[in-house]
């Protein structure tokens, strides 16, 4: 079946007020545009809450998505709302918000092209679709994440300059704006087939302010870029609709210039409203490393997988030892974490974080995800250089000397370090890739070493991080509760799907770690992690339950399943790390990039190929065994 994501009604005028002051504001009430360096989010009613330039991972200028409008926004909207509603033009990150008075109708058309030379915009074009509406524009730019104020001033007819240190923007507006105090402001009226157009442009304030840009041509332009990319995708089952969706969503996150793919595009969303689980995700992850590969390689993009690629193999490249979980996006390996004291969060949700202390910890499962996605490459004809072999070698031989060591494991627990089977898992993962490649490629390692190292590491796993008397494997080896990234033990290759172990790990998840349907991590309130308070179900944990499904034969099981988180999907089709199923609401950072990879590779395992579990696990088997065992459709 086709989905789409029109299953959210419009907001009336009494509530898109009490929205603009941020009494009711949702995580699902944002929607994403980006240039592919950065990204910004623009609300339902209009308001652009969060931009952070130059880059992903920049000092925010827009703010109030972390604060409130003092902290900067950028809003557009009529003065008064009677209705609004959105959408994505198809197959492109352009997005159309129609509001309705009672006085017409217009459409609010938001996009940022792609970057002329070292400039960044955002082109906001209000267009007028039905009688005469009356419209309200207010900027109010607060760059150091809403502290500073910039000078504003007037450089010609419709035109504002702002500075603030290394920062500077232009505003050319299509309606005079007022700077006499903060926000700028113009008061303007839009007809039935008229266009009033505002482009706001970054450089660094040294730089020369950057020439107007011709809006009609970027518009054009950037739709058709859009639509040129999305029509790679080779994708082509029922849920095409919500896999180009996350595809391009995914796109926005990525760096053009580096290849470099973001977690999500914000930082300190809460995983609980008013709780202390708010983290930066605007840096890359190691762990995400092979489901992008296999995303990205199932669905046509090889260009973005070898960069990628690429991109993963500059990160990781020096001393085995200094390997990181998390990178900057342009690789950068100091990410210090402190707290924005002056923002008082999403809804009250303190403390708001820039950057992650996950950078210092050691986390033994990123060298299976490096030695995998390498192996994945390799399998997908994206050929090695000729120093990553030497690369992994090392890799592997720094896995032989610390598999046995306690870590901080996938989720990144701060309370101290564990023997957490996943990372186990993963250990053995490094070591089977290394194998595999060692064997057809007659490379010149010690493979028989290996060998048994990659033995001795799955019967460690088998007899201390599976607990027969409750059924399952466990978080760790000292924490006796299941753990949602078990899922990927028959996805990495460990075990097949059809093992007695497997099974009944999924039959655990399904008692313990089920939440109205969907999976939890983990039990916080019974797996101690050094954190405070509680978080939703986990979206990525939730679809790996799908392919788990997929890969035992319970297909019709998988589809209904892998259709209710579709519908978990806001309005414009986008996911956050995490979901609150009692109310319907997102948390954590948004878009996610973990939960649209894990939504396209799900998709890809639903379809009558072998999708990416089957291809990672190696079991060549699997897809035909799912056949004859396939639950009645």
């Amino acid at each position: 079946m086709l989905w789409n994501f029109s299953h959210s009604r419009a907001l009336t005028g009494n509530e898109l007020s009490s929205f603009a002051a941020g009494m009711t504001r949702k995580i699902n009430d944002y929607a994403l545009i980006g240039d592919c360096e950065t990204a910004a989010l623009v609300s339902r009613d209009g308001s652009i809450d969060w931009l952070c330039w130059p880059i992903f991972s920049g000092e925010a200028c827009f703010a109030a998505l972390l604060g409130d409008k003092q902290n900067g926004r950028w809003r557009i909207a009529p003065r008064d709302v009677a209705r609004a509603t959105r959408s994505y033009r198809d197959r492109t990150a352009i997005l159309e918000t129609r509001f309705e008075t009672a006085d017409g109708a217009v459409t609010l058309i938001d996009f940022m092209p792609r970057r002329q030379e070292e400039a960044s915009s955002i082109v906001r074009i209000v267009e007028g679709e039905r009688g005469r509406v009356a419209m309200r524009m207010e900027l109010d730019l607060r760059f150091d994440y809403g502290r500073l104020i910039p000078w504003a001033s007037k450089s010609g007819a419709g035109k504002l300059e702002f500075i603030c240190g290394p920062h500077a923007a232009t505003l050319h507006a299509g309606a005079e704006p007022s700077c006499d105090e903060p926000p700028c402001s113009a008061e303007f009226e839009v007809s039935a087939g008229e266009r009033v157009p505002f482009v706001l442009q970054y450089r660094r304030s040294h730089l020369k302010s950057p020439r107007a840009l011709n809006v009609e041509r970027e518009l054009k332009n950037t739709e058709k870029a859009w639509r040129a990319w999305a029509s790679q995708c080779t994708y082509d089952g029922p849920y095409k609709a919500q896999v180009v969706r996350s595809l391009i969503t995914i796109k926005a996150l990525t760096s053009h210039t580096t290849g470099g793919i973001v977690a999500a595009a914000t930082t300190s969303l809460p995983e609980e409203i008013g709780g202390k689980r708010n983290w930066d995700y605007r840096i890359s992850w190691l762990r995400d490393a092979t489901f992008t590969l296999l995303a990205l390689l199932h669905s046509g993009y090889h260009e973005e997988a070898s960069a990628w690629r690429d991109w993963l193999l500059r990160a990781v490249a020096g001393m085995a030892r200094q390997v990181q979980p998390v990178y900057g996006v342009a690789s950068e390996h100091r990410l210090p974490e402190w707290e924005i004291e002056w923002l008082s969060g999403f809804r009250d949700s303190r403390p708001v974080r820039a950057g992650n202390i996950a950078y210092k910890q050691l986390q033994i499962d990123v060298y299976g995800e490096v030695l995998d996605a390498m192996h994945q490459c390799r399998e997908y004809g994206i050929p090695p250089e000729d120093w990553t072999w030497r690369l992994q070698r090392e890799l592997v031989q720094q896995v032989e000397r610390i598999w046995q060591e306690p870590d901080c494991g996938i989720w990144e627990s701060r309370h101290g370090r564990e023997h957490f089977t996943q990372s186990r898992v993963m250990a053995w993962v490094a070591v089977d890739r290394a194998v595999r490649a060692a064997e057809k490629y007659k490379l010149d390692w010690p493979v028989e070493r290996w060998r048994k190292l990659r033995e001795t590491i799955h019967r460690d796993v088998c007899e201390n991080g599976y607990d027969a008397k409750s059924g399952g494997f466990m978080r760790s080896y000292e924490t006796r509760e299941p753990d949602g990234a078990n899922l990927l033990i028959p996805m990495v290759g460990f075990l097949r799907a059809d093992d007695e172990k497997v099974r009944n790990n999924v039959a655990l998840t399904e008692r313990k770690l089920m939440q109205q349907g969907y999976v939890l991590r983990y039990d916080t309130k019974k797996s101690e992690d050094g954190l405070p308070g509680d978080e939703g179900v986990f979206l990525a944990c939730s679809f790996w339950y799908v392919d788990n499904l997929i890969m035992q034969g319970r297909q019709r099981e998988a589809r209904e399943k892998f259709e209710e988180l579709l519908g978990v999907c806001n309005d414009v089709g986008l996911l956050s790390e995490e979901y609150d199923p009692s109310n319907g609401e997102l948390l954590g950072n948004f878009p996610q990039a973990l939960s649209h990879l894990a939504l396209v590779n799900s998709a890809h395992n639903l379809s009558p190929q072998a999708g990416p579990a089957h291809s990672r696990s190696g079991d060549g088997g699997a897809k035909a065994q799912q056949e004859t065992r396939v639950d009645a459709d």
